[in-house]
């Protein structure tokens, strides 16, 4: 079990769960890829592997993306927004970054909700 820095720890704004948002965007194009939720433990893996590993709120277990798809992400760097309650991972990408098989988890005409034309 990895355990979190306490100095980040203590930076860190959870919700009841005890989870922190993650956003996860390309190092090289800015394209947001996912959002995906990260406890303490997660993160501390994270920040020791560099893999980007997240707690999967449906099977109540850490993950490490890619670890079935080998859709992997290597991570280049992790940022606290300014409240505490979001991290950002920026990340070299292998493979689409959505379960669904599409490059972001934001693509397709029908996420569209207000664009400009």
């Amino acid at each position: 079990m990895s355990t979190l820095d306490p100095a980040i720890a203590d930076r860190l704004k959870r919700n009841a769960d005890g989870l922190v948002a993650a956003v996860t965007v390309d190092a090289t194009s800015g394209a947001v890829l996912m959002q995906a939720w990260m406890n303490d433990e997660a993160l501390a893996r994270t920040l020791e592997t560099r893999r980007a590993t997240y707690f999967s709120r449906s099977r109540g277990r850490l993950w490490v993306k890619g670890e079935e798809s080998g859709h992997t992400q290597h991570v280049r760097e992790v940022r606290i927004d300014c409240d505490g309650d979001t991290v950002l991972l920026r990340v070299d990408q292998v493979g689409p970054a959505c379960h669904t098989g599409t490059p972001t988890c934001f693509d397709g005409a029908d996420r569209v909700l207000l664009a400009d034309e």
